[in-house]
């Protein structure tokens, strides 16, 4: 009787803690990420930015310098027309220069290709390049009095296209990147131009100013335009996470829904074209990786399409941005 309620005991215990462990397992499995703050989403942008920057050193007495950086870009700067606090510089100079050709590190530096439009509205650029270039001496930026030259593979975004200009980048209130026409030459060309064919096709961009240039077109679609929306998961929002828009085809663009309300990511300008095939992402940072989400759609008009947790994945940038670049 003894040895019977003994091992009755045995098998009520055996069954609790087999309980417990499935207890353990399911609070696992369905367990909630903790949202992050923005800090920790900012700074994945920061790290990202900070992997692709480039540093040169040139000597102000030198003149013109040509400098090559990773991807084949000329850029040429005369050191005779940097200046300092309104004086011509001499000796050593430090450049820092950043170039951003695909979607995925757009979108992992937030670089998106939004240009404003003569009414002030916002629609999608086609890229032939962003490039950052600032130089200082001792810690002191430096200004320029006359422009740099960049020679810009066009093989690095799909070949060379007609009707290029340059942009200036803004970063708005809300941290937007926002690219402004610069005002065009009398011959028609905002600072760049084309030439070539095949493999040695490049665009000639002349840049006047420090800071963000970007040579692009807006994109054009004639079918009818409309707003769309996208819901994240709970305690997700602007500061923390973002939505983008990747338009199918064009690889060297990223739209960004760059609005916030009441849970609701927006395109609020109404630029989206009905029947566009694109993918919609979602993303966000879990414990120093990119939490995302892709969602393939055709646009219709005036359509929310909704993030849920169990359609993001957590992956490295690397991850994440082959993931972008993979798309059609």
């Amino acid at each position: 009787m003894r040895t019977n309620l003994k091992n009755i005991g045995l098998v009520v215990m055996a069954t609790l803690a087999l309980a417990s462990c499935n207890n353990d397992d399911n609070n696992q499995i369905i367990e909630t990420p903790k949202t992050p703050t923005a800090a920790a989403f900012g700074g994945l942008r920061e790290d990202a930015l900070d992997a692709i920057k480039q540093e040169f050193t040139i000597t102000a007495e030198n003149g013109l310098t040509t400098l090559t950086s990773a991807k084949g870009v000329e850029i040429n700067i005369n050191g005779a027309c940097l200046t300092k606090n309104g004086n011509p510089v001499t000796g050593v100079v430090d450049i820092d220069y950043i170039e951003v050709f695909d979607g995925g590190t757009m979108l992992a530096t937030d670089k998106t290709t939004m240009g404003q439009q003569p009414d002030g509205s916002m629609a999608l650029i086609i890229s032939g390049g962003e490039f950052f270039i600032e130089a200082t001496q001792a810690g002191v930026p430096l200004a320029i009095t006359c422009p740099m030259q960049l020679k810009i593979p066009a093989n690095l975004t799909g070949g060379l296209q007609n009707n290029m200009l340059l942009w200036n980048g803004n970063i708005d209130e809300d941290g937007n990147l926002d690219w402004i026409r610069q005002d065009q030459n009398p011959n028609g060309q905002g600072g760049v131009f084309g030439e070539g064919t095949g493999g040695t096709a490049a665009y000639y961009a002349f840049v006047s100013d420090f800071g963000w240039t970007n040579v692009d077109k807006f994109y054009n679609d004639p079918r009818p335009k409309t707003t769309i929306q996208a819901t994240v998961p709970s305690g997700y929002d602007f500061e923390n996470s973002a939505i983008y828009l990747h338009y199918d085809g064009e690889g060297s663009a990223l739209a960004k829904l760059d609005t916030y309300n009441a849970g609701v990511f927006s395109e609020h300008y109404g630029q989206i074209p009905i029947g566009l095939a694109c993918h919609i992402i979602f993303v966000t940072e879990d414990n120093g990786n990119w939490r995302y989400a892709i969602k393939a759609a055709t646009i219709t008009a005036g359509a929310t399409y909704n993030f849920t947790l169990a359609e993001t994945t957590v992956g490295t940038e690397a991850q994440m941005k082959a993931a972008i670049n993979a798309l059609p």
